[in-house]
């Protein structure tokens, strides 16, 4: 049985970012500084967990919707060609859309075995290794700056600044993540049973608990870029309750687990999606929405 896609996608909608508390969660004397230090102690122990999944990240893991990339390049549209990043490029997920688009692409990726998937499966596409905060391109040579389930690893102290270096004025900074549609059952009871409390579904999306702290790392750099909007775009990928299960598998949450501890979660979770009525026969359509954080450079 075919499960159905989520319904049309929401309209892009514009608001200001929340700024309250960035700059007392950068300060170096900050009373949150400890936590701040174990906050990006956890991001460097998971951003650095997918290099060993490569393959299967490139496998596994969907792409983005078109329609909420060509949203991101909007504003930049009439700039020919139209020059963009894809920071922390992965396998090439956002950079094989981008390239489908027309646009001029770098992909930028610090992972060695992610960069080498990316380059087997684009090999005229322009790959080079960097990070957000230290991007190997020169000053003002982007139109955009683009970043694929991806910019929650940043140190935005330090990538800040430096996305506004390689962007031109009116430059579009974008951060595209997608979500899997919890408006859905059997989604919503599959996000319980396989993942951690703080991944990201739409509804915590829109309740503003993940949503907000993204918010607020691009507020960072309020001085160097207008306020964001945001837009959410519907999305699905044909899956399989064993393909399913593969894509569970490159989560960071998931590949930094102990062994024994990421099999009984594998097995829990296959034990449910053999037994739903919409994932146990044959291939489905996974219902997610591709979300957008959109701002410009000043």
């Amino acid at each position: 049985m075919r499960s159905t896609p989520p319904g049309p996608p929401t309209t892009p909608g514009t608001r200001p970012n929340k700024l309250a508390g960035v700059s007392e969660q950068t300060a170096p004397d900050s009373p949150n500084r400890a936590e701040n230090e174990a906050e990006a102690a956890d991001r460097l122990l998971h951003g650095s967990s997918f290099g060993a999944a490569a393959a299967a990240y490139a496998e596994h893991r969907p792409g983005y919707a078109e329609a909420a990339v060509r949203w991101v390049l909007e504003p930049v549209r009439d700039r020919q060609p139209v020059r963009v990043a894809d920071i922390g490029a992965g396998t090439g997920k956002l950079t094989a859309t981008l390239a489908g688009l027309g646009a001029e692409v770098t992909a930028v990726e610090p992972d060695p075995q992610m960069l080498g998937e990316l380059r087997r499966a684009m090999p005229a596409v322009r790959s080079v290794p960097g990070s957000a905060e230290e991007i190997p391109l020169p000053d003002a040579s982007l139109d955009a700056v683009l970043a694929g389930q991806a910019m929650h690893w940043f140190d935005m102290d330090r990538a800040l600044p430096e996305i506004a270096r390689v962007l031109r004025p009116g430059g579009v900074l974008a951060g595209l993540w997608n979500v899997d549609d919890d408006r859905v059952g059997w989604v919503a009871r599959l996000a319980e049973i396989s993942k951690r409390k703080s991944s990201i579904t739409l509804t915590r999306w829109r309740d503003g608990e993940a949503q907000s702290r993204q918010e607020r790392l691009l507020g960072a750099g309020s001085d160097r870029f207008a306020a964001a909007e945001v837009g959410e775009f519907g999305h699905g990928q044909p899956r399989t309750a064993d393909s399913l299960l593969a894509t569970i598998g490159t989560h960071s949450h998931v590949l930094v687990m102990e062994e024994a501890e990421r099999a009984r979660l594998l097995a829990r979770t296959g034990e449910f999606l053999r037994s739903q009525p919409e994932t146990a026969h044959g291939e489905f359509t996974l219902p997610m929405v591709t979300v957008v954080l959109r701002t410009q450079r000043r």
